[in-house]
């Protein structure tokens, strides 16, 4: 499953950026650069999915990739897809991933579940001390109010509970296997949770294939609860984790002075950055918000020759469309691909 999302990556970044660029989309760097190459190449489905994946584990697929002649590295770090590996890339599965929505958060979402899950177990059973499943405080604390709240003590909590998981799980796209993958993590009273190399070795797959099928199985039930009222339990569970201020908090900070009314040679005084950095963050604006207009910046005969630039040479590097757009500055050029063909 990694190697497949790792071809889909390649694949559409279009041998338009290094082999890092992949890697920066999966740990979710808040970079610029990489916030853009998520709108310019529609990767918001892998960003930040693997935060904390190491560079060995990344490099080592690559490097697989090189031995079965689907990729060729140039010295310069950028890459280009061989015959092989754009067919392999063809026959991936579809994934069902939203890491642009969630970042991590969906972690956050299974916590919050299993403790609960563990915690009504206890209950049941009619014991009152344990060791949590979850060390962390945050988690400990926003459970024991949710338990509270939810007046835990009575049993209708447990029931409405299994009702919702049950119906929620029953009715998402996704293998039975897959879904039993909650089923196992979860710990309760005399039932131990499955460690993820237990989980491996059962399902005959690398503990990481295990850990993206699970964040597979969060992503696409966070959606489907936030989709409707039916959940009220797992809505709850779920509230605050899915992410609504999809800019980078500098470009925010940008955006609210270009807003007042300030010029870019404005803002760069006020903030005292670089005007490359201000262009950057309104180049964010034209990608994320729908209601930016580029007009001040670029004319629509001007976007509308980038466009046909670019599918003439089948190519978003800047470098080339400066090279073929006579006048037209980087930072116009990167307005007119972060808007989209209108």
């Amino acid at each position: 499953m990694f190697h497949q999302i790792l071809l889909q990556i390649f694949q559409k970044l279009n041998n338009e950026r290094t082999i890092s660029a992949a890697y920066h989309v999966l740990r979710g760097k808040r970079s610029g650069q990489t916030i853009q190459d998520i709108g310019l190449f529609q990767l918001h489905n892998y960003f930040g999915l693997l935060p904390k994946l190491p560079r060995a584990t990344f490099d080592e697929a690559v490097s697989l990739f090189l031995q079965y002649s689907w990729l060729k590295i140039q010295e310069s770090g950028h890459y280009s897809m061989e015959k092989l590996g754009l067919q392999r890339a063809e026959q991936t599965p579809d994934f069902l991933f939203d890491g642009w929505h969630y970042r991590g958060n969906e972690h956050v979402f299974f916590a919050r579940l299993s403790l609960i899950v563990q915690s009504l177990s206890y209950q049941s059973a009619g014991i009152r001390s344990f060791s949590p499943i979850s060390r962390d405080t945050n988690i400990q604390s926003w459970v024991r109010t949710f338990l509270l709240e939810h007046n835990y003590q009575d049993g209708r909590l447990q029931q409405q509970l299994l009702e919702e998981c049950e119906r929620v799980l029953s009715g998402l796209s996704l293998s039975e296997a897959n879904k039993q993958l909650v089923l196992y993590r979860l710990s309760g009273h005399s039932l131990p949770g499955w460690t993820w190399q237990q989980l491996a070795s059962e399902r005959k797959e690398a503990v990481l294939d295990c850990q993206l099928a699970l964040i597979e199985l969060l992503h696409t039930l966070l959606n489907e609860v936030h989709q409707t009222n039916d959940y009220p339990l797992l809505r709850k569970i779920a509230e605050e984790l899915r992410v609504k201020a999809l800019l980078t908090d500098s470009a925010q900070q940008t955006a609210h002075l270009y807003e007042q009314g300030y010029s870019i040679e404005q803002i760069v005084q006020i903030r005292k950055l670089k005007q490359s950095t201000i262009e950057d963050h309104l180049v964010e604006l034209a990608m994320y918000e729908p209601n930016f207009s580029i007009g001040p910046f670029v004319s629509y005969e001007e976007a509308e020759k980038v466009w046909r630039a670019s599918k003439q040479y089948q190519t978003k590097k800047l470098k080339t469309l400066h090279e073929v757009v006579e006048g037209m500055s980087y930072f116009q050029l990167k307005l007119v691909l972060a808007k989209g063909e209108v």
